[in-house]
């Protein structure tokens, strides 16, 4: 399509004037349809698109006027280029149709090579603003998507941080508890699977962990390897993290036995907690990541390695915040590498 050819509905209540206009403006190469009166007009444009209207004022019933304010006040339609022509030839019915939205204002008889040049710069102007609305949209569904990519991979208070500032993202935190889930002998399960086969089971389980850290609104904070990290109490305080994240670790252990049962394979899990102050931040200024650092993960990622599989082993202060809501079995002090001698407990269940 020429960028002088359009849509054009021509609304008049003078079948000959209808025709007329019809007639020139299909020769120019111009789609055309029309309406005898503005209520059909209305009807028209609620059921297809049109690049122009060319209305005329005196009508009965619904006269040009009621059509302008019409298009004009539909969020759907007010960008439709209107041009009013009319035998009022009068200056108050120009400013009027101007202040009401009016794109141009033609007196009848028209002059056709004056209204073939107001029809085409009606059209390129509303093609133009075609063009602006699309590519806003598409922007807008670029920035939709940077968005969800930066909070896939941050929080969302600490990707909004990060927005506002280019200094560094760095925050203490007087307590929260951290959980480390590792596969057992996954390098020796591996090495008898290939690689997309590995990802694929990985991907899995994962996606499973993922859902349950959404699910009790907990910080899942990386992968490494076949180990899993996740965090509640931060970066937004609350008051139940110990337990959120008890809840997700018995949930994990159930995901293992289900994907075993779905898959006929054997994997567990071992699964170390530790409830502490942490540091969070944000590292790095390419593959950035939100990161924790302290004793507090240290000791966590110690309950793992020293775990036993199939259970979940967590410390003496992440115990003393749940041993009346939770059952333990105490393991008693095993030696833990960097930490010397420590009491840790294995999560049963709830109380």
């Amino acid at each position: 399509m020429n960028a002088e050819q359009g849509s054009i509905l021509v609304v008049d209540d003078i079948e000959a004037n209808r025709d007329l206009l019809s007639r020139r403006l299909q020769r120019q190469g111009h789609t055309v349809a029309v309406a005898e009166n503005g209520r059909q007009a209305i009807d028209l444009l609620k059921k297809q698109p049109f690049d122009l209207v060319l209305c005329d004022i005196m009508m009965p019933e619904i006269n040009g006027y009621q059509v302008l304010e019409h298009v004009k006040a539909d969020p759907a339609l007010r960008h439709i280029p209107v041009i009013m022509i009319s035998a009022l030839d009068d200056i108050d019915s120009v400013v009027r149709c101007i202040e009401m939205g009016a794109e141009d204002y033609l007196f009848k008889p028209f002059n056709p090579t004056l209204l073939k040049a107001r029809i085409n710069a009606c059209l390129e102007k509303k093609r133009l603003r075609d063009q602006e609305q699309a590519y806003l949209k598409q922007l807008q569904a670029e920035q939709e998507k940077s968005e969800r990519l930066l909070l896939s991979i941050l929080p969302g208070p600490v990707a909004e941080q990060l927005k506002q500032t280019q200094s560094t993202i760095a925050e203490s935190f007087a307590e929260a508890t951290v959980l480390f889930a590792d596969i057992v002998n996954f390098t020796d399960i591996s090495t008898h699977r290939s690689p997309i086969e590995m990802v694929n089971l990985l991907n899995r389980i994962f996606s499973a962990f993922d859902n349950l850290a959404e699910q009790y609104q907990l910080e899942k904070i990386k992968t490494i390897g076949d180990a899993y990290m996740v965090v509640g109490g931060i970066p937004t305080h609350r008051a139940d993290h110990v337990e959120a994240i008890a809840e997700m670790a018995m949930d994990m252990q159930g995901a293992i036995a289900k994907f075993n049962g779905e898959t006929g394979e054997s994997f567990s899990i071992r699964i170390g907690i530790s409830t502490g102050p942490v540091v969070a931040g944000v590292i790095g200024t390419k593959k950035f990541i939100y990161d924790l650092w302290g004793d507090t993960v240290n000791t966590a990622s110690r309950m793992e390695s020293h775990g036993i599989p199939g259970e979940i082993q967590v410390t003496d202060s992440t115990y003393k915040c749940l041993q009346d809501k939770y059952l333990f079995e105490e393991r008693g002090t095993i030696p833990v590498k960097g930490k010397g001698k420590m009491r840790t407990f294995l999560l049963k269940g709830k109380s």
